[in-house]
């Protein structure tokens, strides 16, 4: 197939939704053709041929950080890569597009499917339908549902990554259109485990992980005035932030008014080399986001080894599991989040076999089996186009293809 793959992020811009756009596009280009037209910036080439796929970036402005887009920006983003979209139609002819977040990416790939007569498979991540600590959520916007609603139902097929996703769109959006369930997935991590002497740690220390973008949506906060909770001469507790965001000042701010500057370290952006080197450095991973989509660091923790606590609203509830993956917890019930934090931090074998069972269930989450599920779905769109037959069956129904129920 010749794939048009649509994200207005992709590495090194953005977060969870870019980097497996990135690697479905990559795992893809091994048996078919793929063209991804995606976000230019910060000195980044028009074009491109990275691990065999040939990457358009649109030039996007207003944008000011790597890893967090703003509102002007995704709107820049509509118009340039509907101007460049077509010139890349007009080169060359494509089967099938592929188009990742439905704000802001859905206008851009349902138009251009419309323009080249061809399918368009709509992949939904859930913060483009729902974040609850954003006032300009796309659900409490009325304009925004109506165009949210329009492009799943020009769709030709809509994919979710998570029940979670998939209940928000029928919640919020369109109650009776079908959504077919793919959960996200991981590549396969190095088995390289960072040296805590080189980071300055101690065996004795106790290493809790998070990583993502430092917004008000992952709660780090918390996750601070915990550590001060937990932190005694007998058990020094070390929280590592990995990730930047435009939250960073204010959290190092939170971190000197509870006294525990010395133990959270911010590491910044790194390499997904690092990332997964601290990952299997630490001891525990801790998660008081807000709300996720999907979590696919939930996964790389998993893959990593690492026992689990976070919260129990978001897509990662689909394939975490209480007392199986490590703990999860009513929203903001810090101070029961905190009490299982001190339970494995205290119980080292528990934490090992925790980390064994989850080491053992990420094993159906990874790329090739992801990529699998779209190459049998574009297949499925292309015939559903060709016939021009409907793809609506009962309200709040979803099928799941491939990952646990």
């Amino acid at each position: 197939m010749n794939i048009l793959l649509c994200n207005f992020e992709y590495p090194p811009l953005g977060g969870g939704g870019g980097v497996i756009s990135s690697l479905l596009a990559q795992e893809l280009a091994k048996r078919h053709h793929v063209t991804v037209l995606t976000s230019q910036g910060f000195g980044m080439p028009e074009r491109s041929r990275e691990m065999g796929v040939d990457v358009v970036r649109v030039p996007v402005y207003f944008r000011d950080q790597k890893s967090v887009a703003n509102v002007r920006s995704m709107g820049a983003f509509l118009f340039s890569g509907i101007h460049q979209g077509r010139r890349v139609l007009a080169e060359k002819s494509f089967d099938i597009v592929s188009t990742h977040f439905v704000v802001p990416t859905g206008p851009v790939g349902q138009f251009l499917a419309y323009n080249a007569k061809i399918p368009n498979v709509l992949s939904l991540y859930g913060g483009d339908l729902y974040d609850p600590s954003k006032r300009i959520s796309p659900h409490r916007h009325l304009p925004l549902r109506w165009l949210i609603r329009t492009l799943l139902r020009r769709a030709t097929i809509v994919v979710g990554g998570s029940k979670n996703t998939i209940e928000n769109m029928h919640r919020f959006y369109a109650p009776g259109i079908d959504a077919v369930r793919v959960p996200l997935a991981i590549k396969r991590p190095k088995a390289d485990v960072a040296s805590r002497a080189r980071y300055g740690f101690t065996e004795r220390d106790i290493l809790l992980v998070t990583v993502g973008r430092l917004v008000q949506r992952k709660g780090v906060e918390q996750l601070i005035e915990m550590v001060q909770r937990l932190r005694t001469e007998q058990q020094p507790v070390h929280l590592l932030v990995v990730g930047s965001g435009p939250d960073e000042e204010k959290l190092r701010m939170t971190a000197q008014s509870h006294q525990v500057e010395d133990a959270i370290h911010f590491w910044g952006f790194v390499d997904e080399d690092e990332k997964i080197g601290l990952l299997h450095m630490a001891d525990l991973y801790v998660s008081t986001s807000q709300h996720e989509g999907f979590g696919l660091v939930f996964l790389e923790a998993m893959a990593c080894g690492l026992p689990i606590v976070c919260y129990d609203y978001g897509g990662q509830t689909d394939f975490l599991v209480d007392d199986q993956t490590g703990y999860m917890v009513a929203l903001n019930d810090l101070d029961l989040f905190t009490q299982r934090c001190k339970q494995l931090i205290e119980q080292p074998e528990r934490r090992e076999q925790i980390g064994k069972e989850n080491h053992r269930r990420v094993e159906e989450f990874y790329i090739d089996h992801y990529a699998k599920r779209h190459e049998d779905l574009f297949e499925e769109a292309i015939l559903m186009h060709r016939s021009a037959r409907s793809f609506v069956v009962p309200v709040a129904h979803h099928r799941t293809v491939g990952g646990s129920d």
